[in-house]
Protein backbone atom coordinates (compact mmCIF):
# COMPACT_ATOMS: atom_id res chain seq x y z
CA UNK A 1 0.00 0.00 0.00
CA UNK A 2 2.52 2.56 1.30
CA UNK A 3 0.76 5.63 1.54
CA UNK A 4 1.90 8.19 3.71
CA UNK A 5 0.15 10.60 5.99
CA UNK A 6 0.30 14.25 5.37
CA UNK A 7 -1.45 15.58 7.46
CA UNK A 8 -2.80 14.88 10.95
CA UNK A 9 -5.01 16.21 14.16
CA UNK A 10 -5.58 14.62 17.39
CA UNK A 11 -9.95 15.81 18.47
CA UNK A 12 -10.16 14.13 21.51
CA UNK A 13 -11.10 10.60 22.65
CA UNK A 14 -8.18 9.14 21.25
CA UNK A 15 -9.48 9.92 17.57
CA UNK A 16 -7.05 11.51 14.91
CA UNK A 17 -7.86 13.02 11.35
CA UNK A 18 -5.79 11.88 9.09
CA UNK A 19 -4.66 12.98 5.68
CA UNK A 20 -2.85 10.79 3.50
CA UNK A 21 -1.22 12.02 0.42
CA UNK A 22 -3.74 10.13 -1.55
CA UNK A 23 -6.22 12.66 -0.83
CA UNK A 24 -7.80 10.44 1.50
CA UNK A 25 -8.72 11.47 4.58
CA UNK A 26 -11.11 10.78 7.60
CA UNK A 27 -11.39 10.16 11.42
CA UNK A 28 -9.55 7.07 12.71
CA UNK A 29 -10.87 6.42 16.48
CA UNK A 30 -7.47 4.48 18.15
CA UNK A 31 -9.38 3.36 21.65
CA UNK A 32 -9.80 -0.51 20.82
CA UNK A 33 -6.25 -0.48 19.30
CA UNK A 34 -4.27 1.23 22.24
CA UNK A 35 -2.80 -0.62 24.51
CA UNK A 36 -1.24 1.77 26.85
CA UNK A 37 1.53 -0.04 27.38
CA UNK A 38 5.94 0.73 26.76
CA UNK A 39 5.98 3.14 24.48
CA UNK A 40 2.51 3.63 24.28
CA UNK A 41 1.70 4.31 28.23
CA UNK A 42 2.22 8.26 27.86
CA UNK A 43 -0.77 8.35 25.04
CA UNK A 44 -3.15 7.93 27.61
CA UNK A 45 -2.68 11.12 28.75
CA UNK A 46 -5.17 12.89 26.86
CA UNK A 47 -2.65 16.71 26.80
CA UNK A 48 0.57 14.12 25.52
CA UNK A 49 -1.72 12.37 22.88
CA UNK A 50 -2.54 15.76 21.30
CA UNK A 51 0.59 16.27 20.73
CA UNK A 52 0.56 13.92 17.77
CA UNK A 53 2.69 15.06 14.69
CA UNK A 54 3.51 13.64 10.94
CA UNK A 55 6.55 11.93 11.10
CA UNK A 56 7.80 13.15 7.05
CA UNK A 57 10.83 10.10 7.28
CA UNK A 58 8.15 7.62 8.04
CA UNK A 59 4.64 9.24 6.63
CA UNK A 60 3.37 7.96 9.68
CA UNK A 61 2.07 9.97 13.19
CA UNK A 62 4.21 10.08 15.86
CA UNK A 63 4.40 11.70 19.33
CA UNK A 64 7.69 13.03 21.17
CA UNK A 65 8.65 9.93 22.73
CA UNK A 66 9.25 8.18 19.82
CA UNK A 67 5.70 5.87 19.26
CA UNK A 68 4.56 5.66 15.97
CA UNK A 69 1.89 4.05 14.08
CA UNK A 70 2.45 2.46 11.00
CA UNK A 71 0.25 4.36 8.42
CA UNK A 72 -0.31 1.51 5.93
CA UNK A 73 -2.72 0.02 8.99
CA UNK A 74 -4.13 3.69 9.93
CA UNK A 75 -5.15 4.00 5.84
CA UNK A 76 -6.47 -0.08 6.06
CA UNK A 77 -8.47 1.31 9.25
CA UNK A 78 -9.67 4.26 7.61
CA UNK A 79 -10.68 2.70 4.11
CA UNK A 80 -11.82 -0.50 5.86
CA UNK A 81 -9.24 -2.26 3.47
CA UNK A 82 -7.28 -4.81 5.24
CA UNK A 83 -3.81 -4.30 4.96
CA UNK A 84 -2.87 -7.86 4.44
CA UNK A 85 -5.35 -9.77 2.16
CA UNK A 86 -5.29 -13.79 2.42
CA UNK A 87 -3.39 -14.32 -0.91
CA UNK A 88 -0.90 -12.11 1.02
CA UNK A 89 -0.60 -14.55 3.82
CA UNK A 90 1.81 -17.47 3.69
CA UNK A 91 0.37 -20.93 3.93
CA UNK A 92 1.33 -23.33 6.27
CA UNK A 93 3.01 -26.39 5.41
Amino acid sequence: MLKDIVAASALGDYRLHLRFEDGVEGVVDLTPHLSFRGVFEPLKDPAYFAQVRVDPELGSVAWPNGADLDPDVLYGRLTGTPVLREHDLPLAS
